[in-house]
């Protein structure tokens, strides 16, 4: 079997947890993670000051063909500059038109809604995020702390970043390999 191959988008004001908790249960998992910084390869300043070294840029990445999953972090600025990006579309489209795994956190599911993606499936976002989220009546709202409709992924916030990363893990690697991955990290049940 092939490795499975995950894009991470990181985008300046990201929320830290929301981008390094799931490129490091998925890489436990061997998944392999791209970390592709939108505006290129230099350190991106996340949301609460970390910055973060890019493996390459978005544009780099692009090339290197399609992935199993498409994950975008949340925090405000981070999801207004993945919203505001034709890049992140044209990948999003592309991922959506494939039937790839596209997950979003937080505040990152408004970057669906800006792209138009995943219209009439059941979400869930930061608390803080939902009216946005809502308008238009273009999706259907969950509680949910990971909420997973078909080929969508939605999760509500930074402590919910385990939970969401072990979704995708199990989306792409299945329940035994997720149990083998969750069992070190010594999550509360």
């Amino acid at each position: 079997m092939a490795a499975k191959r995950a894009l991470l988008i990181l985008a300046k004001g990201a929320e830290e947890m929301e981008a390094v908790i799931p490129a490091d249960v998925m890489r436990r998992s061997g998944i392999t993670v791209t970390i592709a910084g939108l505006s290129g390869k230099e350190p991106v300043q996340c949301s609460r000051d970390v910055i973060i070294c890019p493996d390459t840029s978005l544009e780099e990445a692009r090339k290197e063909g399609t992935y199993d999953v498409v994950v975008l972090p949340g925090g405000n600025l981070g999801a207004q500059n993945l919203s505001e990006s034709l890049s992140v579309k044209e990948v999003l489209k592309n991922q959506e038109n494939s039937g790839g795994l596209i997950a979003a956190i937080c505040a990152g599911p408004t970057a669906l809604l800006a792209h138009e993606i995943g219209f009439g499936k059941k979400v869930t976002t930061h608390p803080l995020a939902k009216d946005k989220m809502m308008a238009g009546d273009h999706y259907i709202y969950s509680e949910n702390r990971v909420e997973k409709d078909g080929n969508l992924i939605t999760s509500r916030g930074p402590g919910t970043s385990f939970e969401f990363a072990l979704a995708i893990v199990e989306a792409l690697m299945g329940p035994e390999v997720t149990k083998q991955v969750k069992a070190p990290l010594v999550l509360k049940d």
